[in-house]
């Protein structure tokens, strides 16, 4: 079943990811997903800059082999999976901080020498926008 959100610049997260390749649970029983959520939910409410990025989340983006996944799109803009993030507040505020230049970007695509440190090594996929394919 699908679940209307809006469809603006948006991080989905998968709330079911595992924490990392060996650790599904943490010793609380909470998947990496669900914290990773938590994590950007904090760092967006304590940062005024983040609210033109929403957060979303659902169940499995189906790459698990990645862990700690999210995609990131808009509308008429490329879209990126990143996944393989520790589950903290400061992965969060990586993929914030590009979810912002991402969104103020013409297509969603932002120069590498912009790029937080926290978000290089981490894109699985880009996705074309629908109706288009990138030049």
């Amino acid at each position: 079943m699908l679940k209307p959100v809006e469809n603006r610049v948006a991080v989905v997260a998968c709330n079911t990811c595992r924490h990392s390749a060996e650790v599904r649970n943490d010793a609380d029983g909470k998947r990496g997903g669900a914290r990773l959520v938590e994590a950007l939910r904090t760092v967006q409410a304590g940062d005024p800059a983040y609210a033109e990025v929403a957060v979303q989340e659902m169940p499995c983006l189906f790459a698990c082999q990645d862990f700690c996944t999210i995609h990131l799109r808009a509308p008429a803009k490329v879209g990126y999976v990143l996944g393989r993030f520790e589950p903290t507040e400061d992965s969060a505020r990586a993929i914030l901080d590009y979810a912002r230049l991402y969104g103020e970007s013409a297509f969603g695509q932002v120069p590498f020498k912009q790029w937080p440190q926290g978000v290089k090594g981490h894109f699985i996929t880009r996705t074309p926008p629908e109706g288009f394919v990138v030049e």
